[in-house]
């Protein structure tokens, strides 16, 4: 792993603090702070029922079976997505590569991945996309909806500035792109509309921003699938490795509102609670959607013949589905339930603490999900217990007791949720 240890870094100057605060080793220990103090009755927002955890547990694996009878689970991907409708464009989108090599394949495959998991942050319960497959009609929501909305957008060159080559992202693409031509590939329109779509055009340009300035890393065109050049050269990738490059490349495209320094520490929020040494204290990282985007990675480097090792490292996704399936089953219970009325802010409080509650928890609710199913952490890693899983119990729960609403109001720009 190229992670520093520890020891390694000085936390009270900004360069080193940042470093520490982008280790899902930060994520996992601040969360598990926050947890215990919950679990001690000190905080203002939770109570924790360990009792519960049966019967969420129960769920997942119900789901776990219902949905993979044969228990070949894959990882907790944006490729899921991509087989909505039981459509499979990965193999479509292999077709219209037509001749092109493995390497430029992965390219492809991490320039498309990139910009549907930066796009994939909630749609909102009324937004809808409508997808014609020959002589069907098909109509998909949420992140599904998104996920084959940007596989359209992208196989018809909207992220490319090369006309000859369609099938990629470049800088000088996205750094153009603009609300009228972005909501028309995602169908927006007074009667469909889509939560954030001014977020993602900004960070979709910051993204093309990002890319150009960095050629040693993205390529002269500004690629993001030169990922695969630099962190696969060796024919082995560490799953940490590529969330430790994508917060060390990408940092400068989030807005700039968390900041130590004058380096942005992106999906990572105060809470006074939190402990660390020197400028790291109070601060708790998440890194959601670049943890998400990690996931989604692996498979491309995998498909390409890259051993993909240490997936364990990553952390449960703090996310309103993982989220809400522990307020639902009682693991997690609002002190005030007039909380849930309210809308919130991604960096309030309440906010921040349920989404360390969720990764500390989901650390806890594998293995008893695994427990139920019969298997172990080699076979079921924690990126096939999402799969399973746990998002899509999530789902099921705010379904039906929500018509899919998540349980908490939280305002989105695009880049958090």
């Amino acid at each position: 792993m190229t992670v520093p240890a520890h020891a390694e870094l000085d936390a009270t100057r900004p360069a080193d603090a940042v470093a520490l605060l982008r280790t899902t080793d930060a994520v996992r220990r601040r969360s598990a702070q926050l947890l215990a103090r919950a679990r001690s009755g000190e905080s203002r927002w939770f109570v924790v029922d360990h009792d519960a955890m049966d019967g969420a547990a129960d769920d997942v694996a119900t789901v776990t079976r219902e949905r993979f009878p044969d228990m070949r689970i894959p990882w907790h991907s944006r490729w899921r997505h991509f087989e909505a409708g039981g459509v499979d464009r990965r193999a479509e989108l292999d077709s219209l590569l037509g001749d092109a090599g493995g390497d430029e394949r992965a390219r492809a495959m991490i320039d498309l991945t990139v910009v549907s998991v930066l796009l994939d942050a909630g749609a909102g319960a009324d937004w809808r996309y409508v997808e014609t497959h020959g002589d069907s009609r098909r109509t998909f929501a949420r992140s599904e909806g998104l996920a084959v909305a940007s596989w359209h957008a992208f196989v018809s060159g909207m992220f490319s500035g090369d006309a000859a080559r369609p099938l990629r992202v470049d800088a000088d693409a996205l750094s153009t792109l603009d609300k009228e031509r972005l909501g028309a590939a995602l169908q927006v329109s007074p009667g469909n509309p889509l939560v954030g779509l001014d977020g993602r055009v900004a960070l979709m340009r910051s993204l093309g921003d990002a890319l150009a300035a960095q050629p040693e890393v993205f390529g002269e065109r500004g690629r993001p699938g030169f990922l695969f050049d630099r962190l696969a050269a060796d024919g082995t990738v560490h799953a940490h490795d590529i969330l430790v490059q994508l917060l060390a490349s990408l940092s400068r495209i989030w807005p700039s509102r968390n900041v130590i320094g004058e380096d942005s520490v992106g999906d990572c929020w105060r809470h006074d609670a939190v402990t660390g040494p020197g400028l790291t204290a109070g601060w708790l990282p998440l890194h959601k959607l670049s943890q998400w985007l990690t996931y989604s990675l692996l498979e491309p480097f995998d498909w390409a013949g890259v051993e993909v090792t240490g997936v364990g490292a990553l952390t449960g996704l703090p996310e309103y589905r993982n989220g809400g399936l522990l307020l639902d089953h009682g693991v997690l219970r609002l002190r005030d339930p007039e909380a849930a009325t309210r809308t919130w802010g991604p960096g309030d409080e309440l906010v921040v603490e349920w989404r360390a509650l969720t990764v500390a928890l989901l650390d806890e609710l594998a293995p008893l999900v695994r427990d139920r199913l019969g298997v172990d952490a080699e076979q079921m890693p924690l990126a096939c217990v999402l799969e399973g899983g746990t998002w899509a119990a999530g789902r099921g729960s705010a379904q039906r007791l929500r018509g899919g609403l998540p349980p908490l109001s939280v305002t989105s720009d695009g880049t958090v949720f």
